[in-house]
């Protein structure tokens, strides 16, 4: 299932760079992620779309670089749907984006306490 959720490449690559600052990297997502979500439902309240767009974008990013292609897809879906005003689907998105990262965050998890 992790490979659905994760590049394994990615996170090798990740570990290979990083060396025993990985396991900060991995915490370092998640709190900022956890902003950034934060972010992507304050921009969706405030109906805000370029706010809601640079913070679909920004994530989309992180979650690239981190080896989350499925959330990183789900960010681009955002970001579009912001980028072309279409807030009446940024609910539904962030839904999923919420759901993808639950499981993004329970795998890095695992993956930080193989660092303990």
């Amino acid at each position: 299932m992790s490979d659905l959720h994760l590049d394994n490449n990615v996170l090798v690559a990740l570990q290979d760079v990083m060396e025993d600052e990985y396991p900060v990297l991995l915490d370092t997502f998640l709190a900022d992620s956890d902003e950034r979500l934060r972010s992507l439902q304050h921009a969706l309240q405030a109906a805000d779309a370029q706010a809601l767009r640079l913070a679909a974008h920004s994530f989309k990013g992180s979650c690239s670089n981190m080896g989350a292609p499925l959330l990183a897809g789900l960010c681009k879906q955002l970001e579009e749907a912001a980028r072309r005003e279409q807030l009446d689907a940024a609910p539904g998105l962030i839904e999923q984006v919420e759901r993808e990262f639950a499981i993004v965050r329970i795998l890095f998890r695992a993956e930080r306490q193989r660092y303990r």
